[in-house]
């Protein structure tokens, strides 16, 4: 987990033992407490570097998300064709996604466990993250019927669940993007 550089070495101690707990423990099943322990500091110590477990786990997710558009972005930048570019942004999206080692993953779709004034700040990052989608679906050649929304939230849909299921071996992350876009591609198109 790459954090702020203008962040003390402790405060990134306790982001990082506390995005671990997340990931492995959910928003729920995670308390101060336990990440006080693991980091090796009493309640006290551990609210002069944290605010609150909800603030905590927004600090999280929004570092999650903003890594990922990064890497997305990153991956985007050069590729013209809309197709390939949307490919791209896939192969970029489930490398995080199916990563052991990833914080993003159960950071980004932890939504249910948190309590509502939590999640309206997750999805209005959420959105803000998606925006890359819209805009890569917005440039794709699709028939006028295909309501661009819908095909957005099933494409994200899809790919936010393939750590679930996907073991590496019998397809690479390439080739597993390269058969989604071909799904969502139609071979009518």
């Amino acid at each position: 987990m790459r954090l702020s550089e203008d962040m003390s070495p402790r405060k990134i101690q306790i982001l990082e033992i506390a995005a671990q707990l997340f990931a492995r423990k959910g928003y729920r099943g995670t308390s101060m407490r336990d990440i006080g322990e693991k980091a090796g500091l009493l309640g006290g110590s551990l609210y002069h570097h944290i605010k609150s477990k909800d603030a905590l786990f927004v600090e999280l997710h929004n570092f999650a998300l903003n890594v990922a558009s990064e890497k997305i972005s990153a991956a985007i930048v050069s590729v013209r064709d809309p197709w390939l570019k949307l490919e791209a942004a896939c192969v970029a999206l489930l490398t995080i996604q199916v990563d052991a080692d990833s914080l993003t993953f159960p950071l980004m779709n932890d939504f249910r466990e948190v309590p509502p004034q939590v999640r309206q700040q997750l999805v209005a990052s959420r959105d803000r993250f998606e925006e890359l989608f819209r805009t890569l679906v917005k440039a794709l050649p699709l028939p006028e019927d295909i309501d661009r929304s819908i095909y957005r939230n099933l494409l994200l849909s899809q790919l936010n669940t393939v750590a679930h299921w996907y073991r590496p071996g019998r397809l690479t992350i390439e080739q597993l993007a390269h058969q989604v876009v071909r799904i969502f591609q139609h071979s009518d198109i």
